[in-house]
């Protein structure tokens, strides 16, 4: 037996629905993007949406649409996926890392103001594990700095914040429909926005920066002419995909419904424990949890142990600038101490909407025995 700590969940509905695609006149640029963009924007409570080729493509377009360029500082946290410090530097910026929460593992509003210069732009809050950050702070120091708020919700599709669900709360939000996630279209992001100009600059990053609409060309030779007006990417993302995801949207109520009940299992298996740290929830928020991460002593010896007895614990996430192309280039003094200690404990159980409670049990005995042998092996050593 071997449970992994993520996974997709496809029935036949998905794989009919992308079927009827196959079958269809258009496996790319056809209808069936403009509907996963419609129902994502009605699901999250955005005016707009760009489907786009991945959660990482989705951050990269999210800069660009915000006017970050060369020499530029992007505020966010250590504590995340690469792809978030990343799109700064590719649109010629600098990321800068704020600590995080002990308890939540967030960034810290605190440590973002302490970090804002002349020269920082925009600020990048990740909603790890799928916990909303605490977004109003962050709207406060963005408006009296003038910053735009990017929000990474890779983690946190279907979650809410005091009431409001994520992607209907800042100026551009992603997500991420990677196999892991709450849904999934194999690789695939999304971008959501109130703002209509944004919403455009996004539509054309998407598409190498070309536009085949008047209102953008200095002029026009027919209905064949095109014009690029911008440097964009090829990031667009197929009809094969976004009917996946079209399916995959019907049931994102009960997948989150359901990874919150593995959650609770799981907080009330551990809570009790004293020797493992479980995650604590901000108040006003309800996490959608893509992960659940507990924090116990000795990880390594846990982790080996965990991976020894066919349970696929992962480690989310490393340390940004603690890795080695950050190291190299000017990272090396950076240092955030809630992260780094947050880093040295945590550890990501399995949990997706398909795991049995069966499956969970065993996870939770076995995670308990580990982090027994492992104390007892460190007091035997003392």
């Amino acid at each position: 037996m071997y449970i992994p700590y993520g996974t997709q969940s496809i029935d036949e509905s998905d794989i009919q629905a992308v079927v009827d695609v196959l079958r269809s006149d258009y496996l790319t640029t056809g209808p069936a993007i403009a509907e996963f963009e419609e129902k994502t924007a009605e699901a999250v409570g955005a005016k707009y949406a760009v489907a786009i080729a991945n959660g990482t493509a989705a951050l990269h377009a999210s800069c660009f649409a915000a006017g970050i360029g060369k020499g530029d500082e992007v505020i966010t946290t250590p504590i995340t996926f690469a792809a978030s410090a990343n799109c700064a530097l590719y649109c010629g910026a600098v990321p800068v890392f704020a600590d995080i929460k002990a308890d939540t593992y967030n960034i810290d509003p605190a440590e973002i103001e302490k970090k804002i210069t002349s020269r920082t732009k925009a600020i990048i809050a990740v909603d790890f594990t799928g916990q909303p950050c605490e977004m109003e702070q962050i709207y406060e120091i963005a408006e009296k700095h003038n910053l735009t708020v990017i929000e990474d919700a890779a983690h946190a599709l279907g979650a809410d914040y005091f009431g409001k669900r994520v992607g209907s709360l800042s100026d551009m939000t992603t997500f991420s429909f990677h196999p892991v996630k709450h849904i999934t279209t194999g690789e695939g992001g999304m971008i959501v926005t109130d703002q209509k100009e944004l919403y455009e600059r996004l539509k054309l990053f998407r598409t190498h920066g070309i536009t085949r609409e008047e209102q953008w060309m200095d002029h026009s030779e027919g209905a064949w002419y095109y014009q690029q007006i911008a440097l964009g990417y090829n990031y667009r993302i197929t009809d094969i995909q976004c009917a996946l995801g079209v399916s995959q949207l019907k049931k994102l109520d009960g997948f989150v419904s359901r990874r919150r009940e593995l959650a609770k299992r799981y907080d009330e298996a551990f809570a009790p424990e004293g020797r493992i740290t479980v995650p604590q929830q901000q108040e006003g928020c309800r996490n959608s949890y893509h992960l659940y991460v507990i924090q116990v002593p000795e990880r390594r010896r846990v982790f080996d142990q965990l991976r020894a007895a066919g349970i696929g614990v992962n480690v989310h996430y490393i340390p940004v600038y603690k890795h080695p192309y950050y190291q190299k280039n000017g990272y090396e003094s950076v240092c955030c101490p809630n992260a780094e200690a947050y880093y040295a404990h945590c550890i990501s159980l399995p949990l997706y909407p398909a795991l049995t409670q069966k499956q969970q049990d065993y996870v939770i005995e076995q995670v308990k025995a580990a982090v027994a042998a492992s104390e007892k092996k460190l007091d035997n050593n003392m």
